[in-house]
């Protein structure tokens, strides 16, 4: 018989992140345990590896060049699920504990995530406008890789910490925690969190998802009365 697999049993310190004016950003605790069928005895050591994605959304990226002294888009590229948010933290660097084929089918890493590029373009220059978007967002901070990221505690209970900036997307958030030994991946589960804006801000964003007609009547309304106001204002002078 085969050996029985372990499970995984994972929380997180905040399901619900509210962003209000002025927000800074969030520190997620993601934390739970390992529990090996063998019992507590096993000789049997996990790595840890714990991967935040947000939302997806279609985007198409485009490239500069400097023509005569000018700059001007030369190029462009379309990928279809492109996520807001990615962060990877693990308790060993991935290289170190699976092979890149599996670290590529789990996105166990910035360089593996899978960004659905679109159109017709040459694999080489498809390359360099993914290897570029990844590396613009890890700038911004929206993209992160931390390969001590994890602490593991007694061969049983881990931790990792994942900062959200103050630029996060809101939305959906999944937050996959994967349980690795020999190379393998054994176990895995999924804990959701949720981005919403709360206060001002979030009755905007809920009105306009509402009631989206009347949203965008009223924000023409508003468009021609401030332009009319500022008419009358500069006829006075």
């Amino acid at each position: 018989m085969g050996q029985a697999e372990p499970i995984l049993v994972p929380e997180v310190s905040q399901s619900r992140i509210e962003v209000r004016q002025g927000f800074t950003g969030a520190n997620l605790l993601l934390y739970g345990a390992v529990i090996d069928p063998e019992g507590p005895g096993s000789d049997r050591d996990y790595d840890i590896a714990v991967v935040v994605k947000g939302p997806a959304e279609p985007i198409r990226l485009r490239e500069k060049e400097r023509i005569a002294g000018i700059w001007m888009n030369s190029g462009a590229s379309d990928f279809r699920s492109v996520p807001s948010f990615f962060a990877v933290a693990s308790s060993s660097p991935i290289a170190d504990i699976v092979d890149p084929r599996t670290a590529a089918i789990y996105e166990l890493g910035t360089e593996f995530i899978q960004l659905s590029p679109s159109g017709q373009i040459e694999p080489e220059e498809q390359s360099r406008f993914a290897n570029g978007l990844v590396e613009m967002r890890q700038r911004l901070g929206l993209y992160k890789q931390d390969p001590q990221g994890v602490r593991i505690s007694e061969g049983v209970l881990y931790q990792a910490r994942i900062a959200l900036p103050s630029n996060v997307t809101t939305g959906q958030y999944t937050a996959e925690t994967f349980a690795i030994a020999n190379g393998r991946v054994l176990a895995s589960a999924t804990a959701d969190i949720e981005v919403v804006k709360v206060g001002l801000e979030g009755s905007v964003v809920f009105a306009s998802q509402r009631w989206s007609l009347f949203y965008g009547l009223g924000a023409i309304a508003l468009s021609l009365g401030m332009g009319w106001i500022a008419g009358q204002a500069f006829a006075k002078l």
